[in-house]
């Protein structure tokens, strides 16, 4: 993964620790506002409290008058009362009269809610997290158009890469070029049928995929076998990928290359790579000294 992508899935992440953080915030301050009524009650009382469900006691007129208290006396101006007729009340009788004023206002005066505050917040991080996804999703299947595995890439001169592939004993070492997760190997002198015009030779030098086409392994270089090795299930091949024992089903896969510039080595990744069978008579003989494996 790139480091753009890293830091996709980390804003992702991020943005799923905000959700669950202003959840559990909205869910403890609802918790606080709501006082338990029973708090500081004794057990016994509230066993007798369950004990009288569905028990009306009814208190006589004298006594409710005598302990009758008014919480909240709220002044309603012109309310209507009928003069016509009058009530007639006691001494010590005193009429409570309850009226509710419904007072609307507007969203500006009430301001946000916490239910509205939550619902916004989870539709907030839960879009974030889909844009986030779909941005990540993009960039892991939309193909490369320049630099990197999946475009075309510049390895380098012709003639620095055969400089370094071949050493001054005759012995061949690859290049290995990571942005095409390739090898560049010398190609033989004379290709074998099974390559001709499919582009995988250009300038003396071939570009070896660097998976091994039995279960995906990267296979190695051998220094002393002069060829690739696996270290996983033993396939080998010679050094330009052609297959000679193991339970590989083919020769290593290449890819199409080409010359540009006059000696720029450009190893097409875009194309799909070239799958060749098992040589029927390798081109370059293997082994050529103690395996690896």
């Amino acid at each position: 993964m790139t480091f753009s992508n890293w830091v996709l899935v980390a804003v992702a992440v991020f943005a799923i620790l905000g959700a669950l953080g202003a959840f559990t915030i909205a869910f403890r301050r609802t918790r606080a506002e709501r006082p338990d009524p029973t708090a500081g009650v004794s057990a016994e009382t509230r066993r007798a409290d369950r004990s009288l469900a569905g028990v009306r006691v009814a208190v006589p007129s004298a006594v409710a008058a005598e302990t009758s208290t008014v919480d909240e006396v709220e002044v309603v101006e012109d309310l209507e009362v009928d003069e016509e007729q009058p009530e007639q009340f006691s001494d010590g009788e005193v009429e409570l009269v309850e009226a509710q004023r419904v007072v609307e206002v507007t969203s500006e005066e009430s301001g946000v809610s916490r239910r509205q505050f939550f619902n916004r917040a989870i539709t907030v991080t839960f879009g974030s997290f889909l844009g986030l996804f779909g941005l990540y999703s993009l960039a892991f299947f939309w193909p490369k158009l320049t630099g990197g595995f999946g475009s075309d890439v510049d390895a380098g001169s012709v003639g620095d890469i055969t400089a370094q592939t071949v050493n001054p004993d005759g012995s061949i070492v690859p290049v290995f070029v990571p942005e095409a997760r390739a090898y560049v190997v010398p190609a033989p002198d004379a290709l074998s049928e099974q390559y001709e015009g499919r582009n995988v030779e250009a300038g003396g030098l071939m570009a070896i995929f660097q998976r091994c086409v039995h279960l995906g392994c990267r296979v190695p270089w051998c220094a002393t076998s002069i060829g690739f090795e696996c270290p996983c299930h033993g396939s080998r091949y010679n050094s330009i990928g052609e297959y000679f024992a193991g339970p590989a089903p083919r020769n290593l896969d290449r890819f199409v290359v080409e010359i540009r510039n006059e000696d720029r080595f450009i190893i097409r990744t875009g194309q799909p790579v070239v799958e060749t069978a098992r040589a029927q008579r390798q081109s370059v003989a293997y082994p050529q000294g103690p395996s690896c494996i």
